[in-house]
């Protein structure tokens, strides 16, 4: 299961994953907006975060304007590893070395083509589990 949130900005974008996910059989959850009116994106962010988070789903997906604020709210709940990508090396790079949780996309940044392109790579590459990666990701996650 994918948690999956947008603010008004990443609205019409997270429209277009969701259908696309569903074309994969991928199951998402869909934590809102329901629209293009203005709202804040931490309420979004927080929301898939927490989900991630808690394990209620295995991934994120966060979209707003620029994917900049709601991939900083993501990053404020412990255990989570949101990644801002807009390029299918980052969200490859980010899933094999940091172990990314959450994507991030900025709606007003990326088109949906490549945005879809950049979803199939996060959610289909693996964590390296190369010990390297291991050791800096506790790294980050300690206090």
């Amino acid at each position: 299961m994918i948690a999956i949130g947008s603010d008004h900005g990443g609205y019409e974008l997270k429209k277009e994953i969701i259908k696309h996910l569903a074309q994969r059989g991928i199951e998402c959850k869909d934590f809102g907006t329901d629209s293009t009116a203005s709202c804040d994106y931490p309420v979004y962010g927080k929301a898939v975060a927490n989900a991630v988070a808690k394990g209620e789903c295995e991934k994120g997906i966060l979209i707003c304007g620029t994917g900049i604020g709601i991939s900083m709210t993501a990053n404020k709940i412990k255990g989570i590893r949101c990644a801002l990508c807009h390029d299918c090396f980052s969200a490859e790079a980010t899933r094999l070395h940091n172990n990314a949780n959450i994507l991030a996309m900025g709606g007003r940044v990326v088109g949906a083509g490549l945005a879809l392109k950049i979803v199939d790579t996060f959610l289909d590459t693996p964590f390296s589990n190369d010990e390297r990666h291991i050791r800096r990701i506790s790294q980050i996650e300690s206090e």
